[in-house]
């Protein structure tokens, strides 16, 4: 007769299935990979059975291991809503509160969001990942990523829409002297462009206006690359014509280093998403870096600017 499994070892069965390995488990854990391997041996001890087959690079789940997973991820979940719960009842926000990012998007359009952030709650230590990689929410413990698409998420996630940026195409004056500037998108094949890359390929220019649609021929495509800020410094060096969000190239407009092109045409708009663990009660760093960033993005008459004219050419663009 199988005995009464120790919830804390179901707690931590959860996450080596999370992690992949007893290694990366005990890492998270703060315990020694020992100690995580006793334990579940300990569980299946209780149950009779075996959870997981050991393999040298990675465990596969037995028939019962995938029977109290779910079970046993509940009792995590019910864990961190205690937590958090307890958390929550702070008067002041405390603790590590780690970010994902883009790197572009954090240095050029929320920098001033962010220092704010820092001097309103010093008892938050805020940890930025800037990696131009979607990081694993849960896997590698972030409490809140910010993603540019609408790429699916897991079950496990939240999404929260903040702001569409606009995307146009932007050259610096020099270039428009030296090469002359496209009138129709099809003369955009005589020019060289500034091309952003994901996953290794270059993103097709698919440009509107009104009802029109048209795809751009890439075969100028003179450089890409997977940073918006690279393009934005190469296009004010003359180097051709980039697409860009609105919010990156506008003070550079206003400063006259940068001019749009083909300003009757648009791409589609980059939609900007707040991902973060579904919970039933947020923690507090977390909910007020939250409302801190929604205000930041909160819309406001052109005829009272914030000041921020980082924050201000989001807005002016849509």
């Amino acid at each position: 007769m199988a005995r009464r499994a120790d919830p804390s070892d179901l707690m931590i069965f959860a996450h080596v299935v999370e992690a992949g390995s007893f290694s990366l488990a005990a890492e998270r854990l703060g315990l020694p990979k020992s100690t995580v391997s006793r334990r579940i041996s300990a569980l299946e001890a209780a149950l009779g059975e075996r959870l997981v087959q050991r393999t040298t690079r990675r465990i596969v789940l037995t028939e019962m291991g995938q029977r109290i997973r779910t079970s046993a991820e509940q009792i995590v979940h019910e864990v961190e809503v205690v937590s958090a719960l307890a958390e929550d009842s702070q008067v002041t926000p405390s603790g590590r509160l780690r970010v994902s990012m883009p790197g572009d998007l954090a240095s050029i359009a929320f920098a001033p969001m962010l220092a704010r952030f820092a001097v309103a709650y010093p008892s938050v230590q805020l940890d930025l990942d800037l990696s131009p990689d979607y990081v694993d929410v849960l896997a590698d413990s972030f409490d809140l990523a910010i993603r540019i698409g609408g790429e699916a998420i897991g079950l496990r996630l939240t999404t929260r829409h903040l702001v569409d940026i606009g995307i146009g195409l932007y050259a610096a004056p020099s270039y428009v002297a030296a090469f002359g500037e496209p009138d129709m998108p099809r003369s955009l094949d005589r020019h060289g462009l500034l091309v952003l890359h994901a996953g290794g390929e270059a993103v097709s220019w698919r440009l509107e206006k009104g009802a029109q649609v048209v795809a751009a021929d890439m075969a100028g495509r003179r450089v890409s690359a997977n940073s918006y800020d690279l393009l934005l410094r190469l296009a004010r060096a003359g180097a051709g014509i980039a697409a860009l969000p609105d919010i990156f190239a506008q003070p550079h407009v206003a400063s006259g280093e940068l001019r749009r092109v083909l300003p009757d045409w648009r791409l589609p708009p980059a939609m900007v998403r707040a991902v973060f663990p579904s919970r039933k009660l947020m923690p507090r760093k977390t909910r007020v870096f939250l409302d801190e960033l929604l205000s930041f993005l909160k819309p406001r008459p052109l005829r009272t600017p914030s000041g921020d004219p980082e924050r201000d050419a989001i807005f002016r663009a849509r």
